[in-house]
């Protein structure tokens, strides 16, 4: 019988528990991630100039931002998923111009395969992006 009645105070602590949390997830559900706040600024370009890549950044199997040199940012959306690419967040290219354009391939490079490269996906145009608070 005591463990019965202990038991409840137990399971009534994790219910409050439960109650709090909930509200919190919800809020953080609500909520969209900043890259997805960005908003195309001018016309898309077929190609950016490799030497004025700072860095990228993935998002997802289909979302890659190409941040350059003087604070521009440039979203690639592949035009089909790349399997991995998202998990990953790591891709190579080869190129023979001094340009990435959407006529490039990128292959998703995984951290943990013993050197086995991932898929090879096709890049689509470069869409300059602004975010909201960078205005």
């Amino acid at each position: 019988m005591r463990r019965s009645i202990l038991a409840l105070p137990v399971a009534g602590a994790a219910a409050a528990i439960a109650a709090f949390a909930i509200p919190s997830m919800s809020v953080a559900e609500d909520e969209v991630p900043r890259w997805q706040q960005a908003r195309a600024v001018g016309e898309p370009v077929t190609c950016v100039p490799l030497r004025q890549i700072r860095n990228t950044r993935v998002h997802d199997d289909r979302t890659i931002d190409f941040h350059m040199t003087g604070g521009r940012i440039y979203r690639n959306t592949l035009p089909h998923e790349c399997n991995g690419l998202g998990f990953e967040e790591a891709f190579s290219y080869e190129t023979s111009l001094s340009q990435l354009c959407s006529t490039d391939i990128i292959t998703v490079v995984r951290t943990g395969g013993g050197g086995i490269n991932g898929p090879s996906c096709g890049l689509g145009q470069f869409q300059p992006i602004e975010f909201p608070e960078d205005e």
